[in-house]
């Protein structure tokens, strides 16, 4: 078998490695060796924060409902478990935007809840 070099082949894995990581600052993206060292931490950040965000989310929107709930007189917890208990089947995103957007909306959820 005859011997194959990697000439064209490594050049075009450089090439691809450096336009990944254009915009980086410095070295890291003129350098192969420190170029893929960056792209690697930056794709298993991705992979992490995509994640992450998921839960920063489910965060925010439950802070939101807490505030919005004690605004009409009653805590988070206290809520949740009462809409539990009237069967009121709204997740805490729709729940977090009825709170910022419609106030009196989110009033009537948290009456009903009471209600029952």
């Amino acid at each position: 078998m005859a011997r194959v070099k990697t000439g064209p082949h490594r050049r075009r894995h450089h090439k691809k490695i450096l336009k990944m990581t254009k915009g980086q600052f410095n070295s890291r993206h003129r350098l192969f060796r420190i170029a893929n060292e960056a792209m690697l931490k930056s794709l298993w950040y991705s992979y992490r924060d995509r994640r992450n965000r998921k839960r920063d989310l489910r965060r925010l929107w439950i802070a939101r409902i807490n505030a919005a709930a004690r605004m009409n007189g009653i805590t988070y917890s206290r809520l949740i478990h009462k809409m539990k208990q009237a069967d009121i089947q709204l997740n805490r995103k729709m729940l977090a935007d009825l709170a910022v957007r419609d106030p009196q909306a989110f009033a009537a959820v948290v009456e009903k809840a009471q209600a029952s």
